[in-house]
């Protein structure tokens, strides 16, 4: 199925990096400032309530989170979780769930160029790299944030512009998989990662752990 699959695109969040735990404290953070500024009520959040945030684009996130809440608070509140989330890379507390550089090396010897390509910032990606040594992996690394937010399958003719095919996009929510509704890409679902049942039924295969990438490339 994979043959000819010269590009490797990857998601991050949900993907290689376990980001559950740091995002649920950031998203607890942000939400007590807007209850106590008055701007939200008190709630006993579930994980699941807060993790399907994953994947999403911080202007999506809060677009669809709480549309109506006024733009300058909206603001603070997303920088307070991107700020909590870039002090985590920083100080050694994001977690890569395992096997997934092994996975980066052994593809990279596989002779495949890899891609990141994630709805984070500039900023949340640079220290990352940093932290991990993404860029021995990586021939390309690329944030939505660069792109103004626009969605991932309208960054794919940046990234096949430069990098040859054929393509296929590694993630675990629709943002990744719905690549290939507009572009001639193969597709496999994570679903170990933030999607809800049904996200990736469209994925042409489906894995439970990132090291299987290697046992299908």
């Amino acid at each position: 199925m994979f043959k000819g699959v010269r590009t490797v695109i990857l998601d991050y969040d949900g993907t290689l990096h376990d980001s559950t735990k740091n995002y649920i404290h950031a998203f607890k953070q942000a939400y007590a400032y807007l209850i106590d500024a008055g701007y939200a009520a008190p709630r006993d959040w579930a994980d699941a309530a807060i993790t399907k945030w994953l994947g999403y684009s911080s202007k999506a996130m809060w677009e669809n989170f709480m549309p109506d809440l006024d733009e300058e608070i909206r603001s603070k509140a997303s920088k307070m979780i991107g700020q909590i989330l870039l002090e985590k890379a920083k100080t050694g507390q994001a977690i890569l769930y395992e096997g997934a550089l092994e996975t980066l090396q052994a593809l990279k010897e596989k002779g495949y160029r890899l891609i990141f390509l994630s709805n984070c910032s500039r900023a949340y990606m640079e220290a990352h790299k940093e932290s991990f040594g993404l860029d021995r992996y990586f021939d390309g690394m690329y944030c939505t944030e660069d792109f103004g937010f626009i969605p991932k399958y309208e960054i794919f003719d940046s990234i096949r512009s430069v990098f040859p095919g054929g393509y296929l996009i590694v993630g675990d929510r629709f943002q990744d998989i719905e690549v290939a509704e507009h572009h001639p890409v193969r597709t496999v679902g994570c679903r170990y990662g933030f999607g809800f049942p049904g996200e990736l039924e469209s994925a042409d295969v489906l894995i439970d752990d990132i090291r299987e990438l290697n046992d299908l490339l």
